[in-house]
C-alpha cells in the first residue's frame, strides 16, 4: 500500500470537502448545490446564537452567499430534507437512496424510532391531519394552537400536531416543501415529488445491497479519506465498519487502500480522488484557507474522527449544562491552513451590529505568531461582514499575549 503523511490525509480531507482553499470568486446559487452535492448532506440545526449552522457550513466554503438560495433550492425541489447523519438536506439525485434506506427498516436513528411510537400510539391523530393536508394543503406546525398550554422542547415537549407531522414526514408520507423564515412547511410527498421530478429524476437504487454500497462509497468519497470505522457515522447507514467489509471495494478498484502516517489502523480514498491523492503526495495539494467552522461541521461532527484527523478534541457544548462547559455555548472550530489551530466562542448581536467573541482559545502547540493573527482577524471580520454585525467585539484569549496582536490586527481590518 502507499504511504502518505498524517498532513496529506488532512489536505485530502478538507480539499474533498471544498475547505483547503479560499474561494476564487463570488458564490452564486449554483454553487450552493454544488457544495451539497459535494458534501452529500448538509446538517441542519436551528440554534442561531451566530449563524444558522446550514448557512454556516456554507459560508465556511463558498464566502459570502444569500441564504434565501438555500430556500429557493427547496422549495424548486433540487434538494429536500431527510434524515441521515441527523436532520439533513441533501441533493434530490439522492432521495432514493435515502427512501429506500428508511421503508426497508434499516435506520436506528431515534427519529424513526419516535415516529413509530408516535404511529402505534396515536395513530387516528396522524391519520386525521394526513388527510387534512391531503384535502387543505401545505401546513406549518405554528399553525395548530397548543392545548395544554405548556411550551415547546424536543420531540417530547412538541404539541401533538407537530409530533404527528413530524412522524409522517420520517415515514415518508410528508415532505418538506419549503421553508418560511427556517419553519418547515409540510406537504403530501407526491406532490412534493411531482415539482422536483420535473428537473429530473433521482438516481435508482436497485436494492439493499446497492443501497449500503452507495452509502459506503458516498461516504467514502465525501470525506476523502477516512478509516473504516467512520464511513457508516456519515450517513448513519449502519453498525461500524471493519476493514475486511472494504476489501470487495478495493479489489474493484473503487477506494484505494493507503497507510498514514501515525493512524494505527488502514485509511480509504474512493478513486474518484485518485488525483487528489497524487497531487498530495507530490506535495502539490497546500491549504491556503482560515476561517470558523459550525460546530455541526462534518469536519467536526464526529468527535474521534476529529481527534485522529486532525489532533484536536471538539464537543459541542451548547448542550451541555452551563457550569460543566469547557470552552462556551456555541463554540466555532478555527481552521487555519490544513489545520485546526484553535476554537472561538461567539454571539452575533445583530440588532446592535456587534459581532462579539467572548473568548478565543488557541490550540496547545500552535504558536501565537503575528501571521496567524492577521489570519485570524482576516477570518473573523469576514464573518462578521457577512452577519450584517461589523463591528467586532474582542473577549479574553488563551494565550493572554496573542490578544494584542489579534486586537491590533482587526483594528488593521477596520480601519482599512
Amino acid at each position: 500500500m502507499m504511504r502518505i503523511t498524517a498532513h496529506q490525509a488532512r489536505l485530502i480531507h478538507l480539499a474533498a470537502q471544498g475547505l483547503v482553499a479560499r474561494p476564487r470568486r463570488r458564490a452564486g446559487k449554483a454553487d450552493v448545490l454544488a457544495a451539497i452535492a459535494r458534501m452529500r448532506v448538509l446538517q441542519i440545526d436551528t440554534i442561531h446564537v451566530v449563524a444558522r449552522s446550514p448557512y454556516l457550513v456554507l459560508y465556511s466554503r463558498l464566502g459570502p452567499w444569500e441564504p434565501r438560495w438555500l430556500d429557493e433550492l427547496l422549495a424548486e425541489g433540487r434538494i429536500f430534507e431527510c434524515w441521515a447523519h441527523e436532520a439533513c438536506f441533501a441533493p434530490f439525485a439522492d432521495y432514493e437512496l435515502h427512501r429506500r434506506h428508511a421503508e426497508r427498516g434499516c435506520s436506528n436513528h431515534w427519529s424513526m424510532k419516535s415516529a413509530a411510537r408516535t404511529h402505534a400510539a396515536q395513530a387516528v391523530g396522524v391519520a386525521g391531519l394526513l388527510e387534512h393536508i391531503r384535502t387543505h394543503g401545505p401546513v406549518k406546525a405554528a399553525e395548530f394552537e397548543r392545548k395544554d398550554g405548556a411550551k415547546g422542547g424536543g420531540w417530547w415537549g412538541w404539541k401533538d400536531e407537530k409530533r404527528w407531522l413530524e412522524a409522517l414526514f420520517a415515514r415518508g408520507d410528508l415532505m418538506i416543501a419549503r421553508r418560511e423564515n427556517f419553519q418547515r412547511v409540510y406537504d403530501l410527498a407526491g406532490r412534493v415529488l411531482a415539482k422536483a421530478r420535473t428537473l429530473g429524476d433521482p438516481a435508482a437504487v436497485a436494492d439493499e445491497g446497492a443501497m449500503r454500497e452507495a452509502f459506503t462509497l458516498g461516504a467514502v468519497r465525501a470525506l476523502g479519506v477516512t478509516q473504516s470505522r467512520f464511513v457508516n457515522d456519515y450517513f448513519r447507514s449502519g453498525n461500524l465498519l471493519k476493514d475486511p467489509a472494504l476489501d470487495r471495494h478495493v479489489v474493484r478498484g473503487e477506494l484505494l487502500r493507503i497507510d498514514v502516517d501515525g493512524w494505527a489502523t488502514p485509511g480509504y480514498v474512493h478513486c474518484d480522488h485518485a488525483d487528489l491523492l497524487a497531487q498530495a503526495r507530490a506535495g502539490h495539494l497546500r491549504a491556503t484557507h482560515t476561517t470558523l467552522l459550525s460546530p455541526f461541521d462534518p469536519v467536526v461532527w464526529h468527535r474521534e474522527r476529529a481527534a485522529v484527523m486532525f489532533g484536536f478534541d471538539y464537543r459541542i457544548e451548547c448542550y451541555v449544562p452551563a457550569p460543566k462547559r469547557r470552552w462556551g455555548y456555541y463554540v466555532l472550530p478555527i481552521l487555519h491552513r490544513g489545520r485546526l489551530v484553535g476554537r472561538l466562542d461567539a454571539k452575533a448581536h445583530r440588532g446592535e451590529r456587534v459581532f462579539e467573541v467572548k473568548a478565543l482559545y488557541l490550540e496547545p502547540d500552535v504558536a501565537p505568531t503575528p501571521a496567524l493573527a492577521t489570519a485570524i482577524a482576516a477570518a473573523i471580520d469576514d464573518c462578521a461582514g457577512w452577519h450584517a454585525t461589523p463591528r467586532v467585539k474582542l473577549g479574553r484569549c488563551d494565550p493572554g499575549a496573542f490578544r494584542r496582536e489579534l486586537s491590533a490586527a482587526l483594528r488593521e481590518r477596520a480601519g482599512a
